[in-house]
């Protein structure tokens, strides 16, 4: 009885909330591939996901401290034992408890051989994880690890639907997803819309915003002439857009709140072709692009040059590291010595998507660059899901132009590990350094900030030297968000920390 008023309540809350509650509308560049917080790798998945699932723990509102999440306590018996204490009020979708099974068992599935997954290489630390009882779990490290809480913000899966399924990596539990968070999958309408409803029995309370609408949008001025309409509420608006094209209009209509991101973009050589092999090649090509050009074109006065694999702000970023100063002549000495000339030019690709307003424009640019020391590039722009599968996973690149999103706290291993070089890891160019391996196994049981930051920054430096990519800009992130929306308190990691709380007029 209990279970069929549970059911009635959460489908009559829903019809309620359709009729008469507020929407969010959203967009999102593609269709998710998977909303599974275990398999999620493309933007649009992880966005989504992060509505629907819960880790462990979480960032505070200002990126600084971890606080809890699912787990109401934790802490740290020694210095490899990390208990957790669970909520006892956290109920799935569907009405059954959370519990700590579940959390052994997205441990398990993470490592086991139903699914590939780069975000596997977070546990890889971990000895074992014990269920003391229902709301309590212990776990044991091999070793002291830096990141041993921030893995547990990996969202967590429901033992009670999946521990049966054979096949998680095409299991419909991937466009039916089942989780702990704020809001529930209710439509899945590719390449149109994606709707998420309020969960009723959510935890921290029910989101006063009864519904979330994602429209899938590839164009990027579609969707800012949607945004710029009010068919959206909340989209980025591109520095070009921002200082020369709006008006008054627009801003009586939306706020805008700006910050730098904690992501970069960069071209990335596929070092396991020969020609790539070759550091002058390397070192000639970041000489022959203008960074501060490319920023100057693209972004006017909202982004920074990018020196390196870690970012400003952080422990790991190295000041002392400064971007290269175009010089053509040395570009084409370089090239010469490695036997490329005007009769016998060097000849590559730049694959990106057209996901990014801006990355194709950026592809225009340092070809135009790339070309004054005679390097003749040829561009490919595609569409995000067949630029990943058909390129980016499969290796089936020269170069491509891609961007990262890092955490507070960087994990070198899963970007530049010769072991994250294997099929669905994110070593996309294939870098190996036997030196930096060293370093990031040395650093992954660095528990000391101190010594950790030195070790970083002494990474930051080789890695740059050694030109795996072509570390190019850091956008800022410019959002315009319609004035109906109310509640929202910008803080460090951006305006979402809160959004459970936000109404909209």
């Amino acid at each position: 009885m209990a279970k069929t008023f549970f059911f009635l309540f959460i489908s009559l809350g829903f019809f309620l909330g359709t009729l008469n509650g507020a929407t969010l509308h959203l967009a999102t560049s593609s269709n998710p591939s998977r909303l599974n917080p275990v398999l999620a790798t493309d933007s649009s998945s992880s966005e989504i996901s992060s509505f629907i699932f819960n880790g462990l723990v979480k960032y505070d509102k200002d990126s600084k401290e971890i606080i809890g999440d699912l787990a109401e306590k934790f802490y740290f018996k020694d210095r490899q034992t990390l208990v957790f204490e669970l909520k006892k009020n956290v109920l799935w979708h569907d009405g059954k408890k959370f519990t700590a099974k579940d959390v052994l068992f997205t441990y398990k599935t993470l490592f086991s051989d139903k699914i590939v997954s780069p975000y596997s290489s977070d546990f890889r630390f971990v000895k074992s994880v014990r269920i003391i009882n229902d709301y309590k779990v212990e776990v044991r490290y091999t070793k002291p690890y830096f990141k041993a809480l921030e893995t547990w913000m990996m969202g967590i899966l429901p033992e009670h639907i999946l521990k049966n399924e054979k096949n998680l990596m095409n299991a419909s539990f991937n466009t039916h997803p089942t989780g702990t968070g704020p809001y529930r999958l209710t439509r899945l309408e590719y390449s149109k819309n994606i709707e998420l409803s309020a969960f009723d029995a959510y935890f921290e309370g029910r989101p006063k915003i009864d519904t979330v609408s994602f429209h899938v949008i590839g164009d990027a001025m579609t969707r800012f002439l949607m945004l710029k309409s009010g068919q959206l509420d909340i989209g980025s608006v591109e520095p070009f857009v921002y200082e020369r094209q709006l008006t008054q209009k627009f801003f009586e209509n939306f706020n805008i709140y700006e910050k730098i991101t904690l992501s970069y973009t960069y071209l990335g050589f596929n070092l396991r072709k020969k020609k790539f092999q070759n550091p002058k090649v390397r070192r000639a090509l970041s000489l022959a692009i203008d960074r501060q050009e490319l920023i100057d074109i693209l972004f006017l006065k909202h982004a920074k040059v990018c020196t390196g694999p870690f970012l400003p702000g952080t422990i790991a970023f190295n000041p002392d590291v400064k971007a290269p100063t175009q010089n053509i002549g040395e570009a084409k000495r370089l090239l010469k010595e490695a036997g490329y000339d005007a009769d016998h030019p060097f000849t590559f690709e730049i694959a990106t998507s057209n996901a990014s307003s801006i990355r194709p424009y950026a592809a225009e640019i340092l070809q135009y660059q790339l070309q004054k020391a005679g390097v003749i590039v040829k561009l490919r722009v595609m569409e995000w899901q067949a630029f990943l599968n058909m390129v980016v996973f499969p290796h089936k690149f020269d170069t491509v132009l891609l961007g990262w999103g890092l955490s507070p706290t960087p994990d070198p291993y899963m970007f530049w590990h010769s072991k994250s070089d294997k099929p669905g890891g994110f070593n996309l160019v294939g870098y190996h350094n036997s030196e930096i391996d060293a370093m990031i196994e040395k650093s992954q049981a660095t528990i000391e900030r101190k010594k950790l930051g030195r070790l970083w920054r002494k990474m930051f430096k080789i890695i740059a030297d050694d030109n795996p990519y072509l570390f190019l800009y850091i956008p800022n992130a410019i959002t315009a968000v319609n004035k109906k929306i109310k509640h929202i308190e910008p803080a460090q990691s951006g305006i979402w920390h809160n959004y459970i709380q936000w109404e909209k007029n």
